[in-house]
């Protein structure tokens, strides 16, 4: 909430200073809007935000009548304008919300002024669209919301962490099924790809004990926006060693090698991720034309699908005969002849190192 420059200090949260609408008083005496240091508590703080003091277990936040009485009482004598409008909305939104509310929350979200994206933060407002995110009853609506939320996570890795400790994983894994004519399943792969850019989100992402079977369930099941976008949140997220074999216990894998043969970049960055852990690797020799999808891509993929495809390979037929003997018979060794020449260091050096794996012929320890 805006208001002119002579407001007292003391109307202002410590925290997110804005002036306070519901002001409470914890343990150490210092007084905090309510939504402000609720958030502050739901995050696992247990300390007093102003003295580092620690606050009991179940903090009590004790309502600051007087304080309250007095802000009322100022902001009264104020002109009408010294509220904005943008803070009125906020203030008025409540689940379940409408069209016109929630667009205005999206353009509020887009706004590149820090003021109103800061507004919108400590507004409490993400409650209210993630539980729209969770409701495909009404798509319009879910997809605003999610439109909206992604904005936020996009003010840097704090919004992310946030979102991420205020629930979002439960409206995003709802969402990930989608809706007939809706883009939701799309929109919550995307704002999960966002939010795993953090490193501590990638662990609580993949801890989530449907998080990862979803986005292998949209690879399996969704259109093309809903398997790229799948792809690409599985690529951020298996950047951590532990969801790597999360996602092949998924079933990805095949699903992944199919879009590969449909020319994706990304899923051939995935497999480059996969095949790092034993799993992968095992699972990648199971799959029927494994070695010829790969093969192709070496033949006629992008130079970045290239470089990750000589990768994969390297690491499945660096210990299995039968996978370097069916990668020489799809003529990958003639192709790394060629590429070994290439401007590109690590494509160069991944087709030099294949080449020496598949011109051994014998290598103890292959299966």
């Amino acid at each position: 909430m805006e208001v002119e420059a002579e407001l007292p200090e003391d109307f202002r949260c410590p925290i997110s200073m804005e002036v306070m609408t519901d002001p409470v008083i914890v343990s150490s005496g210092h007084t905090f809007d309510r939504a402000s240091i609720q958030r502050w508590l739901d995050s696992g703080n247990r300390t007093c935000p102003l003295t580092n003091l620690p606050l009991p277990p179940s903090p009590s936040l004790i309502p600051n009548h007087a304080l309250r009485s007095l802000i009322s009482n100022f902001l009264s004598l104020r002109p009408a304008t010294a509220v904005t409008d943008d803070a009125l909305l906020l203030a008025r939104l409540s689940f379940p919300s409408d069209t016109s509310s929630l667009a205005a929350v999206l353009r509020l979200a887009q706004h590149r002024r820090h003021a109103a994206r800061r507004l919108l933060a400590d507004s409490g407002a993400a409650s209210v669209l993630l539980r729209h995110a969770a409701a495909p009853d009404r798509p319009d609506l879910q997809e605003l919301s999610l439109r909206a939320l992604l904005h936020l996570s996009l003010d840097g890795d704090d919004a992310r962490v946030g979102l991420v400790a205020e629930g979002a994983l439960d409206p995003l894994v709802a969402a990930l099924r989608g809706g007939s004519g809706s883009s939701a399943a799309a929109l919550a792969a995307t704002l999960l790809t966002s939010l795993a850019v953090v490193e501590v989100n990638k662990a609580t992402i993949g801890a989530h004990p449907a998080a990862i079977p979803r986005l292998a369930a949209l690879l399996r099941e969704g259109g093309g926006r809903e398997r790229r976008e799948a792809a690409t949140a599985l690529y951020e997220l298996c950047k951590f060693a532990e969801n790597r074999r999360r996602t092949i216990r998924a079933g990805a894998l095949p699903p992944l090698l199919r879009l590969v043969s449909e020319g994706s970049e990304r899923a051939v960055r995935v497999l480059g991720l996969l095949a790092k852990c034993r799993e992968g690797k095992e699972e990648m020799r199971k799959l029927s034309g494994f070695v010829r999808v790969l093969a192709e891509v070496i033949r006629a993929g992008s130079p970045r699908a290239i470089e990750h495809a000589l990768l994969v390979l390297n690491l499945v037929c660096s210990d299995s005969k039968v996978m370097a003997a069916e990668a020489a018979e799809e003529g990958v060794l003639d192709l790394c002849s060629i590429l070994s020449g290439d401007v590109n260091l690590k494509t160069r050096k991944n087709a030099m190192e294949l080449a020496l794996i598949l011109k051994k012929g014998r290598f103890v320890g292959y299966s």
